[in-house]
């Protein structure tokens, strides 16, 4: 298998703890069993990602106010949703969301979704996650690529997401040589689409390419019309129980 060709690949018994980061679940008046899910759950979430609507809102909202706090409460990083459109979106409209997410939710950090990855627009997210941490020194900052990135991104964030689609890519996919000189809690995957019976192997994908926050769903991706983050997979239980057993190569 083409994954298993990766030079200096880290095995399961480096000692990382895998787990899991939600990219964003429904509105908790939408999916209140998934949230309260999540906070039971607590013990195998590394973040779980807050999205109103695109982004904060324009009004504070009190249902995502219960459902960040009992996250917290929880011992569980609750990160605001930032679109920064490959690079297009203003500097001042994202720091905008981003102080309201920290005024109005408390979160502890970020994620800056449809990030982009190329090497002219690393000094842009580079200044946008400068500012981010001049609003919250300890934010947690995840960049979502969706795909490897120019190495220097790395410097720039707490995680990136180096993969993010469908199971038939990624079970053939490959990390990009320089992740291997970084550790593993610094990459994130996200796949749509993964069987039951293929969890195991796709637990081992991740930890082999070295991804210590790993969500793998059975839901997919239709034409764009469903997001396949925003429910909880059909084997919830069985990935929560699965991440952190040190699946074997």
């Amino acid at each position: 298998m083409p994954y298993l060709t990766r030079a200096k690949a880290r095995t399961a018994g480096t000692g990382f703890d895998t787990g899991l980061g939600v990219p964003g679940p429904a509105h908790p008046l939408l999916a209140p069993t998934e949230w309260a899910e999540l906070s039971r759950r607590g013990a195998a979430l590394h973040w779980v990602v807050l999205n109103i609507a695109d982004g904060p809102g324009v009004l504070p909202d009190p249902h995502c106010l219960e459902a960040a706090g009992r996250l917290r409460n929880a011992g569980v990083r609750v990160l605001g949703h930032l679109d920064i459109r490959y690079g297009a979106r203003a500097f001042g409209e994202t720091v905008a969301d981003a102080r309201r997410y920290l005024d109005w939710y408390q979160v502890d950090g970020f994620l800056l979704d449809c990030c982009p990855a190329d090497r002219d627009s690393l000094p842009g997210t580079g200044r946008t996650a400068t500012a981010l941490r001049a609003l919250r020194d300890d934010a947690h900052i995840v960049l979502g690529h969706g795909t490897h990135p120019y190495p220097g991104y790395v410097e720039c964030a707490d995680q990136l997401v180096t993969f993010r689609g469908s199971w038939s890519d990624y079970r053939w996919s490959q990390a990009a040589e320089w992740t291997a000189d970084h550790e593993p809690e610094r990459f994130c995957h996200f796949v749509h689409g993964v069987p039951r019976g293929h969890l195991d192997e796709a637990l081992r994908i991740a930890r082999w390419q070295g991804a210590a926050t790993i969500y793998f769903t059975d839901r997919t991706e239709r034409g764009g019309r469903t997001d396949p983050w925003e429910g909880m997979p059909g084997y919830w239980d069985e990935i929560v129980s699965l991440v952190g057993t040190g699946v074997s190569e």
